[in-house]
């Protein structure tokens, strides 16, 4: 029971998160539900690969790849953009703390508080960025060949 609520409420959290970006981002109906389910996904792998990665850089990776491929497959059933799904379910994953703390530390004058915060946080930012990247360039490269291989040969 215990194990469930580990994992079930920080998903649910990020589900809702979900919901209220697509509200601010004006997305509506079932779009709403993928875009949160985006988020919850996304949570639901970063909690379930702490024990075998121990990092939460490359947890939030892994996190940002499943995001991206949920977006890719969801938008391509929908005939949607991939913009609108991938950066709301994002969004639970944004290390907005270390943002915050890394301002604190720099207020108060602890360069290396300041310093040790931001590249953390810089990291969990670069690895967000990179596992979209990385998925978005293989959807790209694999629909290329496929056209490629569609088009009449002469």
């Amino acid at each position: 029971m215990e194990m469930l609520q580990e994992l079930a409420l920080p998903c649910l959290y990020a589900f809702a998160a979900g919901i209220g970006f697509s509200v601010v981002f004006n997305v509506r109906g079932v779009g709403m539900l993928i875009c949160a389910c985006g988020g919850g996904l996304g949570w639901l792998c970063y909690l379930l690969s702490a024990p075998v990665v121990q990092s939460d850089i490359m947890q939030s990776f892994l996190a940002a790849m499943l995001i991206s491929a949920w977006s890719e497959i969801m938008a391509r059933l929908r005939k949607c953009p991939v913009t609108s799904y991938l950066v709301i379910a994002l969004f639970p994953l944004v290390p907005g703390g270390g943002i915050y703390y890394s301002m604190r530390y720099a207020m108060n004058g602890d360069v290396q508080g300041f310093m040790n915060e931001l590249m953390h946080t810089l990291g969990l930012a670069g690895a967000l960025a990179v596992g979209v990247l990385l998925v978005s360039s293989l959807v790209r490269v694999v629909n290329a060949r496929r056209q490629e291989r569609q088009r009449p040969t002469s």
